[in-house]
């Protein structure tokens, strides 16, 4: 798997929200890849995708000081794997500087 993180000084909740954002944004932008994001504990979350048919999970998880990304990229699709962690860490950049704006409250 891969992993990335994106440091944030963020309370807890609003790097949450960041993410939610992010990962909305690249649903809209990317639905043909039929994103899924699903909270499955306060700080830990499943992502999903679907890239030529093949299936890629991965998940966030948000710390105090980061918010890591990790991704299961299968070996056919490892070409992709810089490109997709890029696109999503630029979302979630820009959404953790909106939160830091004030842009999304919680």
């Amino acid at each position: 798997s891969v992993k990335h993180a994106v440091a944030h000084d963020l309370s807890i909740p609003l790097a949450k929200a960041a993410v939610n954002k992010a990962f909305e944004s690249y649903c809209a932008r990317f639905a043909e890849y039929k994103p899924t994001l699903r909270w499955v504990s306060d700080r830990k979350a499943d992502a999903g995708f679907s890239v030529t048919g093949v299936s890629l999970k991965g998940g966030f998880e948000v710390t105090d000081s980061t918010i890591e990304l990790e991704l299961d990229v299968p070996f056919v699709l490892r070409i992709f794997k810089n490109q997709a962690l890029s696109v999503i860490e630029k979302e979630v950049l820009l959404w953790v500087s909106k939160a830091k704006a004030g842009e999304i409250t919680v």
